[in-house]
């Protein structure tokens, strides 16, 4: 049975919330700063829905400090944020543009005099259209130009931030970004190709972790953050669980094509490079030496595990991992993805079970068709369901001795949602985009109370009981 001391998460747990800089800062052609990527993809036709951009968004370049408050507001301990590249050197590399770093300073500082601790995201996606039409990741020198941009980093801000992640969701930006071309810079390469950006992706990783290492002052915790491409066991049968720990780390079927885990955290983790994988891909996979994949080896300190939704699967009787299909009517997201909060749990256990690092759960949140209902709130029960049942499964990790340090909500604010433009709210916190005005969803009054007590003071205190004591809480005070 369940007491409120064992639903308390240890004492030096962190709860913080996340974003990333071209979904919210906006000012995409403000203060000297370059374009990327996605500026790029933003301006073809039928790229992005509604042919939405970045050049707005949330506007945080200008109203940081009013964001800054909120999470103060909102007992938000730590913010989990990144830096636009091409705004700090607008080229990529060469000269630095002094307002872009200007305005991470005041970021940073406000953070700190508000008494959040920033962590900071070398790259989440926004590589600079400059050297993308050098080559981009294609090019070796990607590795020598990403060393430069943390580096900078690094020198300017390491006497404040003391926790930093490298490379956001590479599946992401390098399989749809450079094989699907559903995401910036829109791309459809073959496998081959796919294989040399991903190696040189990973070395980037390796140079950053150095650059940091040689310019932070004092100690720092470096992380590195995979997407969570996990399975969940239908049930926990020996071979159940077998299965579903083959199906996230076995040698993959063609059709998971780029997302296996392996190809991302072997090097980085093991320094191994997952030959039997790549041959599924391509016969024809890109020479990885020695000295490669030393670069990419370098020692970090954390993982961050970003995890939304996971396949159920079971052992079929040849022997093999097959996915469970779901029962018709199962709960799915606004983004049509499935409710599955078991996976975070096995997310974390397979991930130390493998490699053996401490975690971070990076992102983690719901999209939800939700706004500013006729009494001026935002009411999202859904959210709130959601966030306990996966919370939940946090804390079994955090009990069962995990290695599981923290926990930032994905997102802070509802924002542009990359090829899917502003149709989905992933926020605590709604955005009118045509406004700019903020409002704390009861759920961002749900999680600021969740954060007070360190977890669930009761196994029952969630879903529509916690936030109607939650909003009440917030409003009468």
């Amino acid at each position: 049975m369940n007491t409120e001391n064992n639903m308390k998460f240890k004492n030096d747990f962190v709860w913080g919330a996340a974003t990333a800089a071209y979904q919210i800062e906006g000012a995409a052609r403000t203060g000297g700063r370059g374009p990327s990527v996605w500026d790029a993809f933003c301006q073809r036709p039928g790229a992005v829905v509604n042919g939405d951009t970045g050049d707005i968004a949330c506007d945080h370049y200008h109203r940081y400090q009013e964001d800054i408050e909120l999470m103060r507001s909102l007992n938000i301990a730590a913010y989990r944020f990144s830096v636009s590249w091409s705004r700090v050197l607008p080229e990529g590399v060469g000269r630095p543009n002094l307002a872009g770093l200007d305005f991470y300073d005041r970021l940073i500082d406000g953070l700190l005099e508000a008494g959040i601790e920033p962590y900071a995201t070398l790259f989440h996606w926004d590589f600079p259209q400059e050297l993308y039409l050098r080559g981009g990741w294609l090019n070796r020198d990607s590795v020598e130009w990403f060393g430069e941009y943390a580096s900078l980093l690094g020198e300017r801000y390491g006497d404040r931030v003391k926790n930093w992640w490298t490379l956001n969701e590479p599946p992401c930006f390098l399989g749809l970004g450079h094989v699907t071309g559903t995401h910036a810079p829109g791309l459809k390469l073959d496998y081959r190709d796919f294989l040399v950006a991903a190696k040189h992706a990973m070395m980037a990783h390796g140079r950053s972790v150095q650059a940091l290492r040689t310019t932070v002052e004092g100690p720092c915790a470096i992380g590195y953050v995979p997407i969570s491409h996990v399975g969940i066991p239908v049930d926990e049968s020996r071979e159940n669980i077998e299965a579903a720990r083959q199906f996230t780390f076995g040698t993959p079927s063609p059709d998971r094509s780029f997302w296996f885990a392996r190809l991302y955290l072997d090097p980085v983790v093991l320094g191994e490079w997952p030959e039997e994988c790549i041959r599924v891909l391509t016969p024809n996979g890109p020479k990885v030496s020695a000295e490669d994949l030393a670069l990419m080896n370098q020692p970090i300190d954390r993982l961050g595990l970003n995890f939304y939704t996971a396949p159920y699967i079971r052992m079929a009787e040849n022997g093999e991992p097959e996915i469970v299909q779901l029962p018709q009517g199962h709960p799915h997201s606004a983004f049509d993805w499935p409710m599955t909060p078991e996976g975070l749990y096995w997310s974390v256990r397979f991930h130390e079970e493998r490699y053996g690092l401490p975690m971070m759960i990076t992102e983690n949140g719901l999209s939800c068709r939700d706004w500013v209902s006729e009494d001026g709130l935002v009411h999202d029960p859904q959210r709130i369901d959601y966030l306990s049942r996966h919370l939940k499964q946090l804390q079994r990790a955090d009990a069962e001795g995990y290695q599981i340090d923290g926990f930032f909500h994905w997102s802070l604010l509802d924002n542009f949602e990359w090829a899917e433009g502003y149709r989905h709210r992933f926020g605590m916190v709604h955005v009118d985009y045509e406004t700019q005005v903020r409002t704390p969803k009861d759920s961002a009054f749900w999680y600021r109370d969740l954060i007070a007590k360190n977890g669930f003071s009761r196994s029952e205190e969630s879903g529509s009981r916690a936030v109607v004591h939650s909003y009440h809480q917030a409003n009468v005070t």
